[in-house]
């Protein structure tokens, strides 16, 4: 039960991350001036999809309470990396992001620290 609520951390906030992306994109850039910048965020605020990207992180946090109670932090926290590396597989399919040779690496070096640390 204990990695089910790992993985159910990592899916909310994989989530949260993902739909508040998709939101901003839709949404468009903060404006400039500093007044309208406040309107801007507070009537985000009000928008469901930003209110389920909230609503994911608060069970993400429930979820890692949950892990915490189940696994040593040293053991568990390692795979919140996969947080990371799904970010970045799901962003280049669902917002057309660019692959780098260094995201790569990077990727590839979260993956060999998640086994080495198993």
């Amino acid at each position: 039960m204990g990695y089910l609520y790992i993985f159910c951390t990592i899916g909310f906030t994989v989530y949260g991350q993902l739909i508040i992306k998709w939101t901003m994109d839709k949404q468009g850039g903060l404006p400039e001036v500093w007044s309208d910048k406040i309107i801007f965020l507070l009537q985000l605020l009000l928008n469901p999809w930003i209110l389920s990207g909230f609503a994911a992180a608060f069970l993400a946090a429930l979820s890692w309470m949950a892990a915490m109670s189940k696994f040593d932090i040293s053991y568990a926290y390692p795979f919140m990396s996969l947080s990371f590396v799904l970010v970045f597989i799901l962003s280049i399919f669902l917002f057309g992001e660019p692959v780098s040779v260094q995201k790569i690496i990077g990727f590839s070096f979260i993956i060999v620290g998640i086994l080495v640390m198993r």
